[in-house]
This record gives C-alpha cells, structure tokens and sequence, in this order.
C-alpha cells in the first residue's frame, strides 16, 4: 500500500475545507474556530491548524489530504503541514480577485519549501461572476505548463479531477526520477 500526502493550501475562504470534505471517505478532522473579527464576516469559522481527510483511490494506493489555514496568522503551520508532501493544491477563489496575489504569494512560498508538483484548482467556477480561467492564468502570472483547473469545491468529481491531475503530475515525476 502506498500512500500519497497532498497539501490544499491557498487565501482564506478560497474552499479548502470544502474541498477535503467533499472527498474524504473519513470524518475530516477539521480545526475550526469562531471568527470573531468584523473584518472576516464572510463566514464564521477558519481553520486554525489544518484540515485532515482520506480518500482510497484502489487496493494500493490511498491519499491523505491536508488542509492549511487561509488566515496569515496561521501561517506558521504551513511549513510545519508541507513535510514530507509529494505535491499541492493551491486553491483560488475565482470571484474574488483580490486575493490573487495572496495566492500567487501563497503558491510561491509552498514552491520554496519542496519542488514538488502542483496544480491551481479556480474554485467557484459555478459562480456567475468567476473570472474565466485564461484571465486567471493571467493575473497569477501561471507559466502555460502550470495546470490550472477548474473546481467547485463542493462539487465531489470537480475535486476528483483536480486530485486525479496532481496524481497523475506526481506519478509522472516518480517515473522520470526526479522525486
């Protein structure tokens, strides 16, 4: 049996949690608290450790799924939550461009701690005010080999689309060497 650790990272309320929900076959274990800043009314918990679920892809292969916090204060557990990852998601509210560059600067910080793959999941694609992905690419500044997909985070085979490309990114590496 091999197992695969994947880290969901990107900005506050860009839908990790839900994404790890809607695929987990195990109770995630969720580190949520009550927001009590006005600022952050957008919901009312956040993640303050890390999310954790568990999805079996077959009899030889299983995915652990870890969830960083989106809030910067919580940003100490995201060296700590990418040890030992074989690859990450960055996920990025696509109706909200003004945590673009937070991504960017989210994508590049997990880029520095391990060159593994990743791909970007455009979360809320279902949305009528979602950016298309072209110009997405574009405000992310995202290299044309880098995969940006679409998702809806509470959508199970949008997010089983997004985990099937970065597995597909991550076995590909193994087979040419360069994990």
């Amino acid at each position: 049996m091999q197992t695969v650790k994947m880290v969901v990272t990107g900005p506050f309320n860009a839908g990790k949690t839900a994404f790890i929900q809607s695929v987990s076959e195990i109770d995630v274990v969720a580190t949520e608290r009550k927001i009590t800043a006005e600022a952050e009314k957008v919901k009312e918990t956040t993640t303050v450790a890390m999310d954790f679920g568990r999805i079996t892809v077959d009899d030889d292969l299983v995915l652990y799924l870890f969830g960083t916090p989106g809030q910067k204060r919580f940003d100490f557990m995201w060296e700590i939550l990418s040890e030992g990852m074989l690859g990450f998601i960055v996920m990025v509210d696509s109706t909200r461009p003004e945590t673009f560059r937070e991504a960017r600067s989210i994508l590049q910080t997990f880029r520095a701690y391990a060159p593994t793959p990743y791909v970007v999941a455009a979360n809320k694609q279902d949305m009528p005010d979602a950016w298309d992905l072209d110009d997405m690419r574009l405000a992310l500044r995202l290299d044309p080999k880098v995969k940006l997909l679409p998702c809806v985070a509470r959508k199970r085979e949008t997010v089983k689309g997004v985990l099937l490309e970065l597995l597909y990114s991550i076995l590909a590496e193994m087979e040419t060497g360069e994990a």
